[in-house]
């Protein structure tokens, strides 16, 4: 090639054209420095009648500089990036960016250094370097890895190594992953699991696509089953991704997999250090890395010989990016497995509606589990009235529940409490003039949280430290905190049962490997007699020991606008009523609700998903509602209000017409102020037959806005705030 087209990471600029120099070598999917002015910019080489850019004469194209050392991105990359771009009217080059994962691994391996405790015991410390080798134990990575671990500044610690606290460590980047052997600890399956791993292992050596839904409830050893298939790629030299919707459910699933495999996988999100991913991205490209585990995120890496796509826990809404390019990793998932010939296994004990009507229709192969393993029974599931049996005064546990939280405690069990709301209480205000702590910049309260004696909002990050007096009428001790988090629950629980040894388990408390690996562990150990948590304990654990799990609450999922409340209130309170019964021991499950007549309540009650899976089935095939009709929506935003507001109207008053389409809207949305952005909303429901992406695009391209009005597509949206 002597000319090339590059997709460049601005997507204002569009598709740019250069010259290859003589003597340079490059090929569709490689990466190359390209001069953009004065400056240097990244950019890939694209098939350019795939950017349909104009035509330059070849008179006025300058140069490329420099070809990078590392593979081509593949074809099914490129063509996964066009189809995510296509399909969520994304900027091709923001979705593209996601590939290059780590821009600093692109210029090649070399050392760096990196530090860690020496383990001297100096004679005097400051308060700051004591808090900072209290936080580095076992830690290693840059200084500025370090001081953001340590919560100090990098002054801090540069003196740290001035003084011998810390130490240098030279290490390199590019040092090779030891291999996992898919014959270290072969599992004795049960007949069901060997059924469904034979198919998984079959589809990988036929290296065909191939979409699984592994339907098994929960305790039924799904994991061990699909382990099989990541053996089975990895005899074969083929590349394995598994993505998990919570980076909170790695630890345990490393646990396992390195009990299997006997090294652990290759992990790869957001709080992975920035040396390790670099490394991880290398060897990924380079075919390298045999199993990677992941966020969202890592769908999107250069694999070069990818066998096997596994997402876990496949229903999870967190698999659908709330910003950014606003795509579902569980359906780009399916449609890489579909470019890269690959099989890939949706796995979950409630699966999505979606994923159950593909199953139906014979477009996915469903696999079934529908017993627990190694002869534990499903749990027995009681639903507690609370119009009947109301809590005491001033408490949100109601009696039964809390006696037979105390028949556990007796014989030496655990019990967990569930209730999806982070903090103390969703709301304080002053009895004295009724004042309500709000966040200035969103529309929500604050919340209390009385671990770190603040107010936060949960939205935009907000906090202020719990006052003493109303900030309004200044009243002393008159703030009064209204509902229940799951910081008062464990309050209400200590109070009740003061010999029980309390958890509580949030985003809050669990925000690190090390804090998730102790709660692990002293929940094995039995340290912990009472879990009180939120949805991040409704999956992926398994404590033997713990035989009773009450729902605090719910109703609370049934609340608010969300389309699929129904839907997501009944995985939720499945997955966490899983927990209960996985051992030998048999399980309880009480749910505590006002409305024990609702649909969803009944289901869980007799235990018949399919009877709810059927009449939720009816009731959006009659709204016309995903998966048998397509929604999409317009989020219009600004600093200010009115900008905001004539911006969402000239948009709605310029919808064209289409017999297929039905635009509702605008609207103020739910959360009408986010992070300081007034915020409207439109909601398109379009017909299967619509084309929805075409037009949105012929809508939304011609118009244009003042600078300050932000317009985001969200196309099969899940958040509706």
């Amino acid at each position: 090639m002597r000319r090339v087209r590059l997709l460049v990471f601005n997507a204002a600029l569009g598709a740019l054209d250069y010259r290859v120099p003589d003597g340079m070598t490059v090929e569709y999917g490689s990466v190359v420095v390209a001069p953009l002015g004065p400056r240097q910019i990244l950019g890939i080489v694209w098939e350019s009648e795939r950017l349909g850019a104009k035509e330059v004469p070849e008179s006025k194209l300058r140069p490329l500089l420099d070809v990078m050392p590392v593979p081509p991105l593949p074809a099914t990359l490129r063509r996964l990036i066009e189809w995510t771009a296509d399909y969520y009217c994304a900027p091709l080059a923001a979705v593209a960016r996601m590939a290059l994962g780590s821009t600093a691994a692109l210029r090649g391996g070399g050392t760096t250094t990196e530090y860690r405790l020496t383990g001297a015991e100096p004679a005097r410390l400051t308060p700051q370097r004591a808090a900072a080798m209290d936080a580095l134990q076992g830690e290693q990575g840059s200084i500025r890895e370090l001081a953001d671990l340590a919560g100090v500044s990098e002054g801090v610690l540069r003196g740290m190594v001035g003084a011998g606290l810390l130490e240098g460590v030279t290490v390199d980047l590019d040092r090779p992953y030891p291999p996992a052997r898919p014959d270290f600890a072969v599992p004795d399956l049960s007949a069901d699991q060997r059924a469904a791993a034979d198919r998984f292992v079959a589809a990988v050596a036929e290296h065909r696509f191939t979409p699984f839904l592994l339907d098994g409830v929960t305790g039924s050893g799904k994991t061990e089953s699909y382990f099989e298939a990541v053996a089975e790629a990895l005899r074969r030299g083929r590349q394995v991704l598994v993505l998990l919707p919570e980076i909170a459910l790695t630890e345990n699933f490393l646990r396992r997999f390195e009990q299997r495999f006997g090294v652990p996988p290759i992990l790869w999100h957001s709080s992975v250090k920035s040396s390790e991913r670099r490394r991880a991205w290398r060897a990924i490209v380079h075919g390298e890395a045999q199993v990677v585990v992941g966020a969202r995120s890592a769908l999107f890496l250069p694999y070069a010989n990818l066998g096997l796509i596994v997402v876990d826990e496949a229903h999870e809404v967190s698999f659908k990016q709330d910003d950014g390019v606003r795509y579902n990793a569980r359906d780009v998932a399916v449609i890489r497995a579909r470019f890269e010939s690959a099989p890939v296994i949706l796995a979950s004990a409630t699966p999505a509606l979606e994923s159950m009507q593909l199953a139906e229709a014979g477009i996915y192969e469903r696999v079934e589990l529908p017993d627990r393993f190694g002869g534990a029974t499903l749990p027995e599931i009681t639903v507690l009235d609370l119009r009947k049996d109301p809590p005491e005064r001033g408490r949100w546990l109601a009696p039964p529940l809390v006696e037979a939280m105390r028949e556990r405690l007796e014989r030496g069990e655990q019990s967990l409490l569930f209730l999806n709301r982070r903090g103390y209480a969703p709301l304080t205000l002053c009895r004295n003039c009724g004042y309500r702590f709000q966040c200035p910049n969103c529309t929500a309260w604050l919340v209390e949280h009385r671990f770190s004696r603040r107010l936060a909002c949960h939205h935009c990050g907000h906090e202020v430290p719990a006052p003493e007096t109303c900030p309004e009428c200044g009243t002393a001790d008159c703030l009064v905190a209204c509902g229940p988090g799951v910081e008062r629950i464990a309050d209400e629980v200590a109070e009740i049962l003061p010999e029980a040894r309390v958890a509580v388990v949030t985003s809050d408390t669990l925000n690190s490997a090390d804090a998730i690996g102790a709660f692990v562990a002293a929940a094995e150990e039995g340290a912990i007699d009472v879990i009180v948590g939120t949805q991040l304990v409704t999956k992926g654990y398994h404590f033997p020991e713990l035989t009773f799990v009450g729902v605090v609450d719910a109703d609370l999922g049934l609340e608010g606008g969300d389309l699929r409340a129904a839907e997501r209130t009944y995985q939720q309170i499945a997955q966490v009523a899983g927990r209960a019964g996985r051992g030998e021991k048999p399980g309880e499950v009480v749910l505590q609700t006002r409305h024990p007549e609702a649909a969803v309540i009944a289901a869980l009650a007799d235990g018949d998903r399919d009877a709810f899976y059927a009449a939720e089935t009816e009731a959006r095939r009659d709204a016309g509602a995903p998966p048998f009709g397509r929604w999409a929506a317009i989020i219009v935003s600004s600093e200010d209000q009115a900008e905001a507001r004539d911006a969402a109207r000239a948009i709605g008053a310029t919808s064209p017409k289409a017999p297929d389409i039905m635009v509702l809207g605008p609207a103020p949305a739910p959360m009408a102020l986010l992070r300081g952005r007034h915020r409207y909303r439109l909601l398109i429901n379009a017909r299967r037959s619509a084309e929805l992406q075409k037009y949105l695009r012929e809508w939304l391209e011609p118009l244009e806005f003042p600078r300050g009005v932000r317009i985001n597509l969200d196309v099969d949206p899940y958040s509706f705030v």
